[in-house]
């Protein structure tokens, strides 16, 4: 249960690392691409031991870790597309009921059980993550040729979150997680500086210094939600899809409640609604 909470409180910190981009205007895909070198670098140097850079492609997992670099930054240039189009809560609610696929893989390939606690839990956890992600009154507005692009955000994130439970079930050791964590970052980044090379080719690439320290301050956090998130699952006391849903909705709440605190946000009564499905969700599943 400490490595869950360990990756509920690393992924509340990168949203309160978010938030201050908007404030200092940083570049976020500069940030991200730095972020990933950093999170990288984390885990090279402080989870790895005796290892030897030429053997990580003979590794089981490692065709799995291309997919994940590849789905990393697919999903960071399409979540940026559908805020563009349809706006920041649009993309927080896609991304965030993401959830409800590594949970249904969990319950239909690895045959866990289905007790009605479990289910209604599930259930409330999916209209909570919903209800506390709208901070509108008029909820979310979508224009129909804009749908393509929050449903590709939901698909790429929880596939992402399934590909790592899968890995982690059928390739990953105990002693490869920080090696197979820091992997995933590593490819994202080179995938990441390719783009920022095409931009500098293009003339369109500006770096500055609050770019970097700013993906330095999300790296951290960002290994360690990973890396929290994979050892929660080799728990072998909870289901992934138990792990899944506690994971994203707790995010969801400790994150509603930074919000308030250190930024001041106004909640609307179905975002209040929203947190007490959230911790009801969380009692359900727990207690199943």
């Amino acid at each position: 249960m400490i490595y869950l909470l360990l990756s509920i409180l690393s992924s509340s910190i990168i949203f309160v690392v978010f938030k201050l981009y908007n404030k200092f205007g940083v570049n976020t895909l500069q940030a991200i691409i730095v972020n990933y070198y950093i999170a990288c670098t984390v885990g090279f140097f402080g989870y790895i031991k005796n290892l030897e850079i030429s053997e990580i492609p003979a590794q089981s997992w490692f065709p799995g870790t291309l997919i994940l670099g590849v789905l990393f930054i697919s999903v960071f240039y399409l979540a940026a597309i559908t805020t563009q189009k349809s706006g920041l809560s649009v993309v927080s609610v896609a991304t965030k009921m993401s959830v409800a696929i590594p949970v249904f893989a969990g319950i239909f390939l690895y045959k866990e059980s289905t007790g009605i606690f479990k289910l209604s839990g599930i259930v409330l956890a999916l209209v909570a993550v919903y209800l506390t992600s709208i901070k509108t009154r008029e909820g979310l507005s979508i224009k129909k040729e804009n749908l393509i692009f929050p449903l590709l955000v939901f698909l790429g994130s929880g596939i992402i979150d399934a590909t790592i439970n899968f890995l982690e079930t059928t390739y990953v050791s105990e002693t490869d997680v920080g090696l197979f964590s820091s992997t995933i970052f590593a490819i994202a980044g080179i995938i990441g500086t390719c783009i920022l090379l095409g931009q500098a080719i293009a003339g369109k690439l500006k770096l500055s210094l609050k770019n970097v320290l700013g993906g330095v301050a999300l790296g951290i956090p960002n290994y360690f939600s990973i890396y929290f998130l994979v050892m929660a699952l080799r728990n072998p006391g909870f289901e992934s899809s138990v792990i899944f849903t506690m994971n994203h909705v707790g995010i969801v709440t400790v994150s509603t409640l930074v919000g308030i605190a250190f930024f001041h946000e106004r909640l609307l009564r179905k975002n209040w609604i929203g947190i007490f499905l959230a911790i009801l969700s969380i009692v359900l599943v727990a207690y199943n």
